[in-house]
């Protein structure tokens, strides 16, 4: 979500803001079993979008409330002939 928020930070160059990232992602982000098992499709597809990019917009324009400061965790793995 930082990741996103910070290209959002770009949007007067990009017109990328918090509301095209969030129709562009939350497909993904907010993935739906139901729907893809279902099938489903038109109206009721498009309401799911809705609500899933309606709610990866109010994450990105809430990061820092949700989120707080902490950093990001690195989830490195060692490399070539490393071990834990």
């Amino acid at each position: 979500m930082r990741h996103l928020l910070h290209m959002a930070s770009y949007s007067s160059q990009t017109n990328m803001h918090a509301r095209n990232l969030a129709i562009v992602w939350a497909p993904n982000l907010l993935r739906s079993k139901d729907i893809e098992a279902t099938g489903f499709n038109g109206t009721a597809a498009f309401m799911e979008v809705r609500v899933q990019s309606i709610v990866v917009e109010f994450i990105l324009t809430h990061v820092e409330q949700l989120f707080g400061d902490a950093p990001l965790r690195s989830t490195s793995r060692p490399g070539r002939g490393e071990h834990k």
